[in-house]
C-alpha cells in the first residue's frame, strides 16, 4: 500500500499544465481572482511545471499564459511581502528561466492581460512573447518602494532610454507600444491570443530540433559575450547539429521535395 501524499504536496491547481500531443506544453497561471499574482502556491507549482517541461523529451516548446481576461500576472503578492517583512527576495523565490531555472527549450509568453512587476519579469524571461492587444506591461516597483534587479537583461531587448523611462516612472505601456519597442514579437486580438501563440510554436516545431536547440543557445551566448568569444562558443554549440543524422536528412528531404523526418540525432 502506497503512503499518503502530504496535503502540502498535493497540487492546488494554482498552475495548470497541458502536455499536448504535438510537442507543446501550455502552462497557465490559474488564480484569476488574484490577478494571477505570484503567491507561494503559484510559485511552487510554476517551479514544478518548468521542471516537468524540461524533463519531458516529448515536449519541445512551452507557452506560458494566465487564466482570465484581465491579468497575465499582476506581480508579486504584496500582502505576503508585508506579512513576511520581506527585504531582499532570495534568488530562488521566483521561478525565472535564465536565473533561478535553467531551460534548454524555447518558451513563449502569451500575455493575455496586465503583466506588471513580477508579471513583466516572467514574461521577459521567456524567449518569445505574443501579446493580446488589450495587454499592458509595467515595471511598477518604484510605486511601492521595491526593486527590479531582474530587469537588467532588458537592455538586450529594448533601447536604453526607453528602458530607463519604464523603470524610473513605473508607468504602464500598451501592447502596441511593447511591440513597437521590440519587447513583443506578435500581437493578437484577445480571442485569438492562444491561436497566435500556437502558430508561433508550430513554426518552431517545424525546424530540426537540434538546430533549434543550438540556435537558441547561440542567442543566449551572444547576449553574454563579446563578438569573438560568442562566435567561438556558438561554433562549439553547433557541432552536435552539424554531425547529426538530421543534418543529412534536411538537405536530402529538400532535394527530394518532401517534408523532413527529424529524429533529434
Amino acid at each position: 500500500m502506497s503512503a499518503a501524499i502530504p496535503s502540502a504536496a498535493i497540487p492546488s491547481n494554482a498552475v495548470l499544465f497541458d502536455a499536448r500531443n504535438d510537442g507543446i506544453a501550455i502552462i497557465t497561471l490559474n488564480r484569476p481572482d488574484q490577478r494571477n499574482a505570484l503567491g507561494k502556491d503559484i510559485r511552487d507549482e510554476l517551479f514544478a511545471a518548468w521542471d516537468r517541461f524540461e524533463r519531458d523529451p516529448d515536449l519541445r516548446v512551452a507557452i506560458l499564459t494566465g487564466a482570465g481576461e484581465k491579468a497575465f500576472c499582476a506581480g508579486g503578492d504584496l500582502k505576503e511581502m508585508v506579512d513576511r517583512g520581506l527585504q531582499v527576495p532570495p534568488r530562488d523565490m521566483f521561478p525565472v528561466p535564465g536565473d533561478s531555472i535553467e531551460l534548454t527549450k524555447p518558451t513563449i509568453a502569451a500575455v493575455n492581460g496586465v503583466a506588471f512587476a513580477g508579471g513583466w519579469m516572467i514574461a521577459q524571461a521567456c524567449d518569445l512573447c505574443v501579446a493580446s492587444t488589450s495587454a499592458r506591461f509595467a515595471i511598477t516597483e518604484v510605486k511601492v518602494g521595491r526593486g527590479s534587479p531582474w530587469a537588467a537583461p532588458l537592455i538586450h531587448m529594448i533601447p536604453q532610454r526607453i528602458m530607463m523611462e519604464i523603470i524610473l516612472t513605473g508607468k504602464p505601456i500598451t501592447a502596441q507600444r511593447a511591440y513597437e519597442i521590440g519587447l513583443v514579437n506578435r500581437l493578437a486580438e484577445p480571442e485569438a491570443l492562444m491561436e497566435k501563440a500556437l502558430e508561433l510554436a508550430h513554426e518552431i516545431l517545424n525546424g530540426a530540433p537540434l538546430s533549434v536547440k543550438a540556435g537558441r543557445e547561440t542567442v543566449m551566448l551572444a547576449t553574454e559575450m563579446g563578438r569573438a568569444a560568442a562566435l567561438q562558443a556558438a561554433r562549439a554549440a553547433h557541432e552536435i547539429t552539424y554531425r547529426s543524422e538530421d543534418a543529412q536528412e534536411g538537405p536530402r528531404a529538400f532535394a527530394e521535395k518532401r517534408t523532413p523526418e527529424w529524429k533529434s540525432r
